[in-house]
């Protein structure tokens, strides 16, 4: 099999992260994946958030649509994956942290 972590992987990181604006991701993720794909890894996102937040595995499956066996791998990577998910959790926390002392007086 394959490694993930590869030349094909590695151009493909630094492509994304020349995108600089939500309307460039959308188009380029567009044309990279199927919708079904963009809307699996939405739900995916959404199971992690749900995740940090203590939902349950029935809440997140019934919100979602993911099955339990997805959810239960996506706990499992939250909590003792590479820190992907709990780096961007933490950024998306952060960013939308700034955002409201910006607008407070």
């Amino acid at each position: 099999m394959e490694k993930w972590d590869n030349k094909n992987t590695n151009d493909l990181i630094s492509a994304l992260l020349l995108l600089k604006n939500k309307s460039d991701m959308k188009y380029f993720l567009r044309d990279l994946l199927t919708e079904k794909e963009i809307i699996e890894f939405g739900k995916r996102w959404q199971a992690a958030k749900m995740l940090e937040e203590k939902k349950s595995y029935t809440v997140i499956v019934k919100k979602t649509g993911l099955s339990s066996t997805t959810v239960a791998r996506i706990s499992k990577w939250l909590r003792h994956g590479m820190g992907g998910y709990r780096l961007v959790l933490k950024k998306t926390h952060d960013h939308h942290t700034n955002i409201k002392s910006e607008g407070s007086p």
